[in-house]
Parts: C-alpha cells; sequence; structure tokens
C-alpha cells in the first residue's frame, strides 16, 4: 500500500528535483497526447525541445520570448516571496507599454536618442503606478489583491483598445486597429544584426543578478521574506508591513512595466491591440518553476519561451493549434505541483503503523 510520510523538515533535494520531475511527466504527457493526436511523438518534442535552439536565429527568437518572462517572473518572486499574490502583471504588462507607447509617439525627425531612456522609464512607471493601484486599496481598505489584481488587467486591455482603436489609431494604417510604427530612435538597440534580440536581454539578466543581491545579501531583502514567511516575527523585529506591501507591488509593478516597454520597443514597434500575450500568467510559472530563485527564473523562462515558440511551429508545421503551448504550460504547472508533495512528505510502501 502507497502512503505518504510527513518528513522532519523539506527536502532541499527535492525541493530542486521536483521541477525536473514536473518537466519529465510533462514531456511523457506531451508524447502520449501527440500519439493521441495522430502527430509523430518525437517530431513534436523536435519542434518543442530542439526547433527553438537549433540555430543562432533560433536562439535570437528564444531571447525575444524570454525577456518579458523573466522580467515579469523576477517582479512576481519579490511579492510571493512576500506572501502578497500579485495575479495582475499582465495588466501591469500592458499599461507599460501603453505608457511606452504615448512616449514613443511624441518623438520626430529631431528627436534625440535620448528618448529611448524616456520610453523605457514610462513604461517602468506606468506598471508601477498601476500596481500602486492595488496596493493602495489593499492597504487602505484591506481589499484581496488577488481580486483587485486580476480584475485591472480587464481594465487595462480595454484601455489599450480604446486608445488604438480611438485617439492613438494610425491615420494611414488602412483603418487597422494600431498606431503608427515608432520612429527609429526610439526603439531598443539589437544585440545581433539579422535577430530581432535587442538589449532588453541583457537589462532581464543584470535584473535577475540585482535580484538575487537584493533579496540575499541585503536587509530590504531579509524584511521583505521574512514578513512573508512569518508576520508576527517581522513585527517583532520592528519590519512594517505597510512598506513591505508597498515595495513588492511597486517592484513587481515596474518589471512588468518594463517588460512591456521593451515588448514595444523592440520586437513589435508598435501598439496594437494583440500587446497582451498572457506573459503575466505565464510568468506565474515561471516563477514557482524557478522556485522563486533569480537563477531558476533565467532557466524557467528560457523553458516557458520554447514552449511559446513550439506552440507557433506546431500550427504551422503539425497542423495543430497554437493553444497547444498553453497545454504545455498548463500540465507544467499542474505537475509541479504534483511533485511538490515531495518536498515536505516522502512515499512508503507498506501498512501505515
Amino acid at each position: 500500500m502507497l502512503r505518504l510520510e510527513s518528513r522532519p523538515a523539506p527536502s532541499r533535494a527535492w525541493t530542486w528535483g521536483s521541477p525536473l520531475l514536473a518537466l519529465l511527466i510533462t514531456v511523457v504527457i506531451g508524447v502520449i497526447m501527440f500519439a493521441v493526436l495522430g502527430k509523430d511523438p518525437v517530431r513534436g518534442l523536435q519542434v518543442f525541445f530542439w526547433e527553438p535552439i537549433k540555430s543562432a536565429y533560433a536562439l535570437g527568437e528564444l531571447g525575444v520570448k524570454a525577456t518579458p518572462l523573466l522580467l515579469i517572473a523576477l517582479g512576481l518572486a519579490v511579492c510571493f516571496r512576500s506572501n502578497i499574490w500579485n495575479i495582475g502583471a499582465e495588466g501591469q504588462f500592458v499599461i507599460g507599454a501603453i505608457a511606452a507607447g504615448g512616449v514613443a509617439l511624441l518623438a520626430d525627425k529631431d528627436t534625440g536618442r535620448w528618448i529611448m531612456v524616456a520610453v523605457l522609464l514610462a513604461g517602468t512607471l506606468g506598471g508601477m503606478l498601476w500596481a500602486a493601484i492595488v496596493a493602495l486599496l489593499r492597504d487602505r481598505f484591506n481589499a484581496g489583491e488577488i481580486l483587485v489584481s486580476l480584475m485591472l488587467v480587464y481594465v487595462a486591455i480595454q484601455l489599450l483598445g480604446y486608445l488604438v482603436y480611438g485617439p492613438w489609431k494610425d491615420p494611414a494604417g488602412y483603418n487597422f486597429p494600431q498606431t503608427r510604427n515608432f520612429d527609429a530612435v526610439t526603439l531598443v538597440p539589437k544585440l545581433m544584426a539579422g535577430s530581432r534580440v535587442n538589449l532588453g536581454t541583457l537589462l532581464a539578466l543584470a535584473s535577475a543578478a540585482l535580484l538575487w543581491v537584493y533579496l540575499f545579501r541585503t536587509k530590504g531583502g531579509f524584511a521583505q521574506q521574512v514578513g512573508g514567511l512569518a508576520p508576527a516575527a517581522a513585527r517583532y523585529a520592528g519590519f512594517s508591513s505597510r512598506s513591505a506591501l508597498w515595495i513588492a507591488l511597486l517592484v513587481s509593478g515596474g518589471s512588468a512595466g518594463l517588460a512591456g516597454a521593451l515588448e514595444v520597443a523592440g520586437p513589435i514597434g508598435q501598439l496594437t491591440p494583440y500587446i497582451p500575450a498572457g506573459y503575466g500568467f505565464a510568468a506565474i510559472i515561471v516563477a514557482f518553476v524557478g522556485r522563486l530563485h533569480p537563477f531558476g527564473m533565467v532557466l524557467a523562462a528560457i523553458l516557458l519561451s520554447m514552449f511559446y515558440i513550439g506552440g507557433e511551429l506546431a500550427q504551422s508545421r503539425l497542423g495543430l493549434p497554437k493553444s497547444l503551448s498553453g497545454v504545455f504550460q498548463g500540465l507544467l504547472l499542474f505537475a509541479l505541483l504534483a511533485c511538490d508533495t515531495l518536498v515536505n512528505y516522502r512515499l512508503r510502501f507498506g501498512r501505515s503503523r
């Protein structure tokens, strides 16, 4: 008889082994799914796990997808470690894109290169402002941040739609709901010729390093984590729960807003109704698969970006729906939740005593 036995302390080995086991389970289920759909499982796995890394251009596209996922996940990790559940990073991402796009549209032929910095700063501040609404309602009225942040996602999407269908619509765009293309001076520099990967990838990696320093080498980072793990101990130590709330949400919102700015000032180059790509929700998976650790989230962001690219390739090469990438994301998350049982419990065979 199979049973679960409580561990005296959480297993460090399974803390990091659980995501690997979850990935293996996801791959096995994926193979079964391809076979049921009448597709070659080997070809299906190749599309998801080999095609995105087989060339320099493919690696560049991997970086394009991984950048927003990593940036948003880094901010969410600060929230989740502080026991603050920001589920609305997608809305903060969209508002960051809108704010960055508004500044980019101000540029003309005489504008200097400095405006690129203003574009990224506007996106960061836009995301922070959207997250500040959540912080204010939680702080003043004790409103649940899960519901408030999630509902603000749809407000942000409606605001984007209003702008691109209305006042910001390109008059020379053949009635398509989009702004005009941003001027070259507003765009983020590319890292390689012939590739879309840009400076944003380096910013995301630098942000991961800075977050590691903040969380594990500063008093402020220690206070954030203590407040999440043991609120009573944090109060006894003199750490402010209000301060932790505002810091966590502003950092999270700013990271998501910067990701939105890099997206519109990078590979997209304009505002369209299709800016919301689900990165804000997928980044939640990135954060937990990466164990809320900066290094782990770098690897998880690469994995999830492979799922995004694999879904697109599966549509064009295998005739499968693009939503297959979402299926793989969901499988990974549910497998991780199941495998995390092994962190606090061990499997035993035989009768319980």
